[in-house]
């Protein structure tokens, strides 16, 4: 068992039969009353998403999610299919559950396959990816970096706001948890 008031966005729990990722969570103190968790939380089997409060000391059962390295290898259907880097096994997990994260998946890429007992609930993706820009406005002469930047097309139709210094067919560096541009991938 955890306190709810150690939870932290990424965890995940067990409650009333569902399993439950924590996607934000906030302490706040209202001018009068008990101190209490705002959260937002989310059905990782059905993918609904719920904002509710909780009081600080109350206990849920804590989740053991295992991560097993595989790689990505395509996305068929409504099917994203990887492989297991020691053992070769495959896996499908059906792309509705992992829609957002598809945004910065590319063949061959190295992922983390998340587990709870057997059951397939989703994938781990590395703190930043490097993707190619497919299509962007053409660069301002003399623009700089604190611009307002133009929003950019990458390679796996994800949409990311950039500086307007940045071309088509470059390599960026891109936060696959906020979805921003860091910077110019190194060649």
């Amino acid at each position: 068992m955890i306190a709810v008031s150690d939870l932290k966005a990424g965890m995940t729990f067990e409650q009333d039969g569902k399993l439950i990722r924590v996607m934000d969570a906030s302490h706040h103190k209202p001018g009068k009353g008990n101190t209490v968790m705002r959260m937002k939380l989310k059905d990782v089997r059905t993918g609904t998403t719920t904002d509710t409060t909780m009081r600080p000391d109350d206990k849920v059962k804590k989740a053991f999610i295992e991560n097993k390295p595989v790689q990505y290898l395509y996305s068929q259907d409504d099917t994203a299919n990887f492989m297991d880097l020691e053992t070769y096994e495959q896996y499908e997990i059906p792309t509705s559950v992992i829609e957002e994260e598809l945004n910065y998946l590319l063949e061959n890429m190295e992922v983390k396959i998340q587990f709870y007992g057997s059951e397939v609930i989703g994938i781990t993706l590395p703190t930043t990816v490097v993707l190619k820009v497919k299509e962007t406005q053409p660069s301002i002469k003399g623009a700089t970096v604190s611009g307002s930047g133009k929003p950019a097309i990458m390679e796996t139709g994800l949409v990311v706001n950039v500086p307007d210094f940045i071309e088509a067919d470059e390599s960026l560096e891109i936060n696959t948890q906020e979805g921003t541009y860091l910077k110019r991938a190194s060649k």
